[in-house]
């Protein structure tokens, strides 16, 4: 459901790129942007130390949430954009020997990022192609354990299981394209790839190395001050 809402809103952007507009993206402004994200997860997950069942692995799930932002235009085609969220609420479930055991857990993420972008064409223009690269801090926080994750590690109903995650930095890359609606009113789509892996560990003592390397959708409206 969320991501045919997340799609259904693309789509409208796309409707409102019809309607043209002139200069939201020139030197020295400021664009404040509101909109949706969605982070998948492409996980390549390690086996979970002993003790446990040979190949027993996890997956993530995806999972969407509002994002906001601030871009500053430092020329007509360079700008730094700071995407600032509201937190993801991942599944972490069961992958390899254990698939199809179901949630062993969640665990929120909260990405910080910064991204350099150049823009591509003159300011003057209503479309404008861009490609960014930068740094993201994935924090990694409350994370919940299940049942299930506590029968696989031998947890008890009086001592169960625990987990946490690390967090850690890696590097993004991005492309997208925004539209100018008017003056100050303007829209964006782009595709971010983070390349950043992570630790978790159990209260059992057992630890399991994963890639996560998401790929985000993010859309979003903004103004310019």
């Amino acid at each position: 459901m969320k991501t045919k809402l997340l799609l259904g809103a693309a789509a409208a952007l796309t409707t409102l790129f019809a309607i043209g507009g002139a200069q939201a993206q020139s030197a020295g402004s400021i664009v404040v942007y509101g909109g949706a994200a969605q982070i998948t997860p492409k996980v390549d997950s390690a086996d979970l130390t002993a003790p446990s069942l040979p190949g027993t692995k996890i997956d993530v799930n995806k999972a969407t949430s509002f994002v906001g932002g601030i871009t500053y235009y430092w020329t007509d085609n360079i700008s730094i954009d700071l995407p600032i969220s509201a937190p993801f609420t991942h599944d972490v479930v069961g992958a390899g020997a254990i698939q199809g055991v179901g949630k062993l857990g969640t665990v929120k993420s909260l990405p910080a990022t910064l991204l350099a972008q150049y823009r591509f064409g003159e300011a003057s223009s209503s479309f404008r192609p861009f490609f960014g690269a930068g740094l993201t801090y994935g924090y990694f926080y409350k994370p919940k354990a299940t049942a299930v994750l506590s029968g696989i590690t031998g947890g008890t109903p009086s001592n169960p299981t625990t987990l946490s995650m690390k967090s850690r930095l890696g590097a993004t890359l991005e492309f997208g394209g925004a539209y100018n609606l008017t003056k100050d009113w303007s829209a964006s789509l782009s595709v971010t790839k983070t390349f950043i892996k992570t630790t978790g560990s159990l209260s059992t003592g057992q630890t399991i190395e994963t890639t996560l390397d998401p790929v985000s959708i993010k859309f979003g409206v903004g103004y310019r001050f």
